[in-house]
Order: structure tokens, then C-alpha cells, then sequence
């Protein structure tokens, strides 16, 4: 497949796993390395449609001012899901909402996945973090994930 096709298709798919979360961009990129050849663009392109699929999640977040943050904490639940639900959304909303936690939250989540990338990209909207500092953290941290899982069997 030549360079640019690998580019096309791993967009495609990146941007895909953002929003279909059945679809694995993860095991994506180790196919990808394992193919060989064009492992570096893989890496960019899936990590750039990733960062676009959660920037959508992001706008839908920041243009809804919040209601659908408000609709998923206050609707009603029994007792373990409210609480797992709170456990995962308030700590998540209190770090974005800090200049000097925000962008650090967003990068460990895009490098590690925890928090998970899509409720930190749905908070991060709803907290008022600036659009271009969440697709600047979310990319840097999807290529070095990206990167990390490509390595070894580039190396190999």
C-alpha cells in the first residue's frame, strides 16, 4: 500500500475509533507496524483522526453548555451507578476547570487512557478549555501511544 493510502485509510479508521468505540485504533497501530513500510505516517494519520473525532466530541460538549454533563450525572440511577458515575466526572470537570491541571489531564488521558479519552474530551468541552490546547494535548498524546505500541514490532 503505498504512502499516502496508508495515510487515507488509518484517518479514516482513527477517526472512526473515536466515535465507534468497538473499533480499535489501538490494535489499528499494531497491525500497522507489524506490516512495516509506512508505520510512521500510520501513526500520524490514526492519531490525527482521533484527535478529530474527539474534538467533534468536544464541540458537541462546549456548544450543549453543559446539558448533556448535567443529563448524565442527574438522571437517575441506582446507588452504584450514580456513584460510579460521580467517580469518574467530578474529579474529571474539577481538573479541567484548572489552567494548571487541564492540559496534563488531557495528555496523560490521550497517552495512557485513564481517564478515558471520551469522557475527557466530553469535560473538557463543558469546562471551557480552549479549543486548540485540547487538539494540541489529545494529538501529542495519541502519537506517543500510537508510537509506543508501533515500536516494537518495527524494531522487531
Amino acid at each position: 500500500m503505498s504512502s499516502f493510502a496508508e495515510a487515507v485509510v488509518a484517518l479514516g479508521y482513527g477517526l472512526a475509533s473515536a466515535l465507534v468505540p468497538v473499533v480499535n485504533a489501538e490494535a489499528y497501530a499494531v497491525v500497522a507496524g507489524q506490516r512495516g513500510g509506512h508505520a510512521l505516517v500510520a501513526v500520524v494519520a490514526l492519531a490525527l483522526g482521533q484527535t478529530a473525532g474527539k474534538l467533534l466530541l468536544f464541540e458537541s460538549a462546549r456548544r450543549g453548555s453543559g446539558r448533556l454533563f448535567r443529563k448524565v450525572t442527574h438522571r437517575r440511577r441506582s446507588g452504584r451507578a450514580a456513584a460510579r458515575t460521580a467517580r469518574w466526572t467530578e474529579p474529571i470537570r474539577r481538573w479541567l476547570s484548572r489552567r494548571r491541571t487541564a492540559l496534563p489531564t488531557v495528555l496523560v488521558s490521550a497517552a495512557v487512557g485513564v481517564p478515558p479519552l471520551a469522557v475527557v474530551s466530553l469535560a473538557a468541552g463543558s469546562a471551557g478549555l480552549r479549543r486548540w490546547e485540547f487538539a494540541g494535548a489529545c494529538l501529542s498524546g495519541r502519537v506517543i501511544r500510537f508510537a509506543v505500541l508501533v515500536l516494537p514490532a518495527v524494531l522487531a
